[in-house]
């Protein structure tokens, strides 16, 4: 049995730990507060963004233009979302495990990493990272979602990456973040639509299929023309999807954390009652111990 001065120690330090996650939950409540009405008033112009754009490649047919149609390079280009800090439980391990268990090679895949954790994860695993960036996700801006969309489609456009994916957390509430693997480009009648808005968390909404329903719907028509149509309409997508995702990704980041913070604090509160019990049982053990001897020792002098 562990002494006395061991368990006080130990204690200790339980308790100082206990203060750490305590504070940590504290400040990823307030930056969850924030985070949450950001992603909030952002989503649904994201998901209509997208189901917007996958409607209009439905009704366009075949569309001669270069973001329109696969290249002939067969690198897959993922742009990773994850924390730069950890303590957040499952919630970077479990998006990089969509890239890690997706079933490319590392051979064909290509790695835009915001965050360090992401970054490190895909690393170890052999994947090459092209693009690094661990501040975006401190304090997302449109402007740095522009750059990294301008650099995604110059690479797309020079043939460097044929496919275009979106790795990141959905948010749907304090308690529940969603891991999901979005394909941006290039779009075709093969895409689908994001879940629906106005619906419930499971529900889905599915565009009629292409095949079956293209004689009932007229053809989409651009003006001036498709090709100055879709070079405006593509960046601004690409650029709105990807800042919506960052604004989802701090905000179900914090909500992992302050839930992994709140079972730990828990957890030390439990840890701390058992210690004192221990520390009780060894103080008595040892009061009783001193107590025999004493009426040993007395009954040896009389």
């Amino acid at each position: 049995m562990a002494s006395m001065r061991d368990i006080k120690r130990r204690k200790t330090g339980v308790q100082s730990t206990q203060q750490i996650t305590k504070a940590m939950k504290l400040v990823s409540t307030v930056k969850l507060q924030r985070a949450k009405a950001r992603a909030e008033q952002i989503k649904n112009y994201t998901v209509l963004m997208y189901d917007t754009i996958v409607s209009i490649m439905s009704r366009s047919g075949y569309l001669d233009h270069p973001l329109m149609k696969p290249n002939t390079s067969d690198k897959k280009a993922v742009v990773l979302i994850t924390s730069n800090r950890g303590l957040a439980g499952g919630y970077n391990s479990n998006i990089i495990k969509l890239v890690t268990q997706s079933g490319w090679s590392t051979d064909e895949t290509v790695v835009f990493a915001i965050g360090r954790k992401g970054r490190e994860g895909v690393r170890r695993k052999g994947y090459e990272v092209v693009y690094d960036n661990p501040d975006m996700i401190e304090e997302p801006v449109y402007a740095d979602a522009k750059e990294l969309a301008d650099e995604l489609l110059s690479r797309y456009q020079a043939g460097e990456i044929g496919e275009i994916y979106l790795a990141y957390t959905i948010f749907k509430n304090t308690v529940v973040h969603v891991p999901k693997l979005q394909k941006l480009l290039p779009l075709g009648q093969d895409s689908t639509p994001t879940e629906s808005v106005s619906g419930s968390e499971d529900e889905e909404t599915i565009l009629p299929d292409a095949g079956k329903e293209s004689a009932k719907r007229a053809l989409m028509t651009y003006e001036p023309n498709e090709d100055e149509a879709l070079s405006a309409i593509i960046p601004k997508y690409i650029t709105n999807l990807i800042y919506g995702a960052l604004i989802e990704a701090v905000a179900s980041e914090n909500g992992a954390r302050m839930q992994a913070m709140d079972s730990a604090t828990d957890n030390a509160e439990k840890m701390i009652t058992g210690l004192e019990l221990q520390y009780n049982r060894a103080r008595q053990g040892a009061i009783t111990q001193e107590l025999t001897e004493i009426i040993g020792g007395a009954e040896a002098l009389g």
